[in-house]
């Protein structure tokens, strides 16, 4: 009799571990699916995308600087506008709003500028303004801009012609319009343009304001979390170049990751913002010259047959090399192991060396380096 009663307990008490046990599983089957159902919100809630997205919402990145500007601004075509760089029109105004700046030498040792603008809006003073070179007509190709000067060399006007590029001549055409003379200043130093004046030489011409469906930008720009810092460059804390007139210098500033431009001993100065021109990024492009006219010194420089230059950013310095398909391709820049640079955001000074004084060129690691050198 206790034996059957203790084989009762005993199989009772089984029974209810049993129950015990099924009755846990099927609530850990229940919660299964809400844990699950948690995690997957949360996951959808919070993406990384959205919120990229959204701080950038209604801009665009810029094709000149990779940097984000208004969406209606990001297609439109930029203005390529000769600059002068003598000593007697500083300071030049609205550099520090061009995205990229190129700069060639010309007759008797001084370089002029070509300054890239994608939004040149509310600008009342552009310039001042000067005549074009063949070369700058081949570089503002790359770019679909519009290209802006006043007169030109023989050789430049007959690749105006020739090329078919859309240009706003302040010397001759209705281009006149664009442009005006300061009179506080000599010519032929004294011709700015403007906002205004830009708008109402494009529409003089009916020019294209827009990019068309082909355009896909010049440059290939870092993400805005991933600098560039070319670790394996040398460093480069001062940017010499060889220019005779201007003797211009760059110096970089670790703090803002700008080099910062020198000319003719002095600071060179935008005076719209009354600030020194800074950019995030330098280009060495070497081309082989000559001339058309020795006598008179005109230059012919070769951006066609590729060759060797530099990159600079962040305070380092790599080598590089270059090549252009044609007249209607883009210029490519490349590492040593043959891979496309990839540019920092922000502006870019594109300096045009003459491969046979690319040696006259120097980059100093430090500033003590570069002052005791002079």
């Amino acid at each position: 009799m206790r034996s059957q009663m203790k084989r009762k307990i005993v199989t009772g008490m089984l029974f209810v571990m049993v129950i015990g046990l099924l009755s846990g599983c099927r609530k850990k089957q229940e919660k299964a699916p809400e844990t699950e159902a948690v995690t997957e919100a949360e996951t959808e809630a919070v993406p990384v995308e959205t919120e990229i997205a959204d701080t950038h919402e209604g801009e665009a990145e810029s094709y000149l600087t990779g940097e984000w500007i208004l969406a209606e601004q990001a297609n439109k075509r930029p203005i390529a506008l000769m600059v002068e760089n003598t000593k007697v029109t500083l300071p030049q105004y609205g550099l520090n709003r061009a995205g990229i700046i190129y700069e060639c030498p010309v007759e008797g040792g001084i370089t002029r500028l070509m300054a890239l603008f994608q939004d040149y809006s509310g600008m009342d003073v552009i310039g001042n303004v000067r005549s074009c070179r063949p070369y700058y007509v081949n570089f503002a190709k790359e770019y679909d801009a519009i290209y802006m000067h006043a007169g030109a060399s023989n050789e430049g006007t007959e690749l105006l012609n020739a090329s078919g590029i859309d240009h706003i001549d302040g010397i001759t055409g209705q281009g006149g319009k664009s442009y005006y003379r300061d009179k506080s200043r000599k010519a032929p130093h004294n011709l700015y343009t403007s906002s205004d004046g830009i708008d109402s030489g494009i529409a003089s011409y009916a020019f294209r304001r827009e990019h068309d469906s082909s355009y896909s930008g010049h440059f290939q720009f870092a993400p805005e979390d991933a600098a560039v810092t070319l670790p394996n460059g040398v460093d480069a804390a001062v940017v010499s170049l060889y220019f005779r007139d201007p003797k211009p210098w760059f110096e970089y500033h670790a703090d803002d990751q700008l080099y910062y431009r020198y000319e003719f001993g002095n600071p060179q100065m935008d005076a719209i913002d009354q600030s020194q021109i800074a950019v995030r990024n330098i280009i060495l492009q070497e081309c082989r010259s000559s001339f058309y006219d020795k006598s008179a010194g005109t230059l012919n420089l070769d951006c066609f047959s590729g060759g060797s230059g530099k990159y600079i950013t962040n305070g380092k310095c790599i080598d590089i090399t270059w090549k252009r398909e044609s007249d209607s391709a883009i210029t490519r820049y490349y590492d040593l192991s043959g891979n496309e640079i990839t540019l920092n955001r922000g502006k870019t000074w594109i300096g045009i060396i003459q491969s046979s004084y690319a040696d006259e060129n120097h980059i100093y690691g430090t500033k003590e380096e570069f002052e005791s050198s002079r």
